[in-house]
Parts: structure tokens; sequence; C-alpha cells
């Protein structure tokens, strides 16, 4: 009896995750297009262990960082991101969400693995039609006034909508998106998360962050106010790049989040979903760090998960 206990829970595990991913969902929710950092998984000239097991067959590539925002009830769909994966997000999109039309993009900032997909909007591939990209005055800027992007622009393909910090847009009667600034290396444009806010449900996606004690929010407050938060996790601790200057790119680490989130109730807990790993973090595997972090009361995003709005 007691060999037969295990198998029965992990039967149990094995069926609960299918049946997310086989469900069929109706009305506002989102979908998880991408978990990686911005060159996926694996990263090329990767020769490490955990790349290896990719190239052995052994496991699956992991796309960039993006979630699907899908609305059947008003028959439209969008993209937070335009990675470097844009073709094969798409497709998850447009078959999740049984052919809804891509109605825009939101972008955070102008780092590859945001926005970089576009490419794929232009007159080469696909030859789109004014799809509205959300962004902010400088992400605007540096889109309209760069090659290959400010083709994009007089070519039609894409049509800028410009934001506003902490400045809600409505989608639909049921959805509205505001962005949100944030600290990050804003060489080229701004960074910001979103808040995407349905009738029932508020989602926070902070992919890209410098460490929280330098934002001038407090990440537990903001935590509070939703009912899911997506956030950044690039690296699990410090030790993940050897000879590297953690300094020059400085993501909290997962170590760090777990410390300032550590006296909160389990509820709380439960809304944290990290997001946009490295090809080092041990968390784009099921390593015994993923299985820590779930054992915490914490979520680690995976491709096709959804999230009911």
């Amino acid at each position: 009896m007691k060999a037969v206990l295990p198998l029965l829970f992990w039967l149990f595990l094995s069926c609960s995750s299918s049946q997310q991913k086989t469900e069929e969902f109706s009305g506002q929710y989102i979908t998880v297009l991408g978990i990686a950092q911005d060159a996926g998984f694996p990263q090329a000239g990767c020769e490490k262990q955990n790349c290896q097991l990719y190239w052995e067959g052994k496991e699956k590539k992991r796309h960039a960082t993006s979630l699907g925002l899908i609305d059947k009830e008003t028959g439209r769909s969008w993209m937070f991101e335009a990675t470097p994966d844009f073709k094969e997000q798409l497709h998850h999109l447009n078959t999740e969400s049984n052919g809804t039309k891509l109605s825009g993009i939101f972008l955070t900032h102008a780092h590859i693995g945001h926005y970089t997909g576009l490419m794929h909007l232009g007159h080469e591939v696909m030859g789109a039609n004014n799809i509205p990209v959300y962004v902010m005055p400088r992400m605007k800027s540096y889109l309209e006034q760069n090659g290959p992007w400010s083709q994009l622009v007089d070519y039609g393909n894409i049509a800028l909508k410009q934001l506003q910090a902490d400045s809600a847009i409505v989608l639909t009667e049921n959805l509205t998106i505001t962005p949100f600034l944030v600290p990050h290396r804003d060489e080229f444009s701004e960074t910001v998360g979103y808040r995407i806010e349905s009738k029932n449900k508020k989602v926070l996606f902070i992919p890209d962050i410098n460490k929280w004690d330098i934002w001038n929010r407090s990440i537990v407050e903001e935590i509070a106010k939703v009912d899911y938060a997506f956030l950044d996790a690039t690296f699990y601790d410090s030790n993940e790049l050897p000879g590297r200057d953690m300094s020059e790119i400085p993501h909290p680490f997962v170590e760090e989040s777990i410390a300032l989130f550590k006296d909160l109730p389990d509820s709380e807990k439960a809304k944290v979903h990290f997001i946009h790993f490295n090809h080092t973090n041990p968390l784009i595997l099921n390593s015994p760090e993923r299985k820590k972090v779930a054992a915490l009361g914490y979520k680690v995003a995976f491709e096709g998960m959804k999230i009911r709005l």
C-alpha cells in the first residue's frame, strides 16, 4: 500500500497539469507564451550542462518571456512583448485562442528579448497592416528613428500607440491595461511593467527590473493590490555567472525575493509567479531549487499556464 500512494500522488499531479492545458477557457484569460530571459533556452554559445540537455534531446526549448491576453467574448487577443520567438508564440496564441484576432502588442522596453520580434510583422514576413503596438514615449521615438524598426512604421506594418505611466487604457468593456515605470538599464528606452485588469481579477507583470529596494514603490504593497504577480526571476542567486560582474545586471535574485517575501501570509506568496529565467537559472528546469521554491508556497511560471480573469 505504501508503494501505491506515491504513485497515486504523482498521477494526480499529472492529471491536474494536463487538465489545465486541455481545459476550454471562455471569457478573458492570460496564457503564458514564454518564460525565459531574452535569448531563450538554450542560449547561443552555452556549453553548460543544462544547455547540453537540450542539444541531447532531453529538454525542450523555452521561449523568451511573453504573455498572451485573450478575450473570447470579443474575439480579440494581445501579446505582451514581441520576442525573438514571436512566430512560435503567435502560433501558440492563435491556437490557444481558437482564431481570435491579434489586436495589439504591449512592449516593456528596448532590450532584445522584448521587442525584436516586431521584425516578423514586416513586409519580408507577415506584411502586417497597422498592428497597434503600445509603447512609452522614449520607446516610441526609438522605433520611429532607428532602422529597421522605422520601416515598420513607414510601411504601415505597425501603428505606434503612445502610453502614459499610471494612465489606464481601455481595451474592451472588460479589460484595462495600466503601464508603470520601473528602474532598469534604460539605454534606449524607459522600462515599464503592466497591470492587467478585468472586472474580476488583477495581474501584475514585471519581467525586468533592477533591485526591488531601488524602486520608488513597495513590491509587497503592489502584490497586495493584485490577484497574480508575474515577477522578474532572471537569476536565482549571485553565484550564477562566474566571471561576470553581477552589479552590471542587477536583477532581484530569486533568493532575495524569497527573503523579502518570507513574512507574507501564504495567500500572498501564492500570488507570486516567478518568470524570465536566464538559461543558467535552475528554475528553468525541473530542479531541486524549483521544488524548494514551490514548497515555500510560490509559483514558477511555465509555458502553457493559463490564468482565468
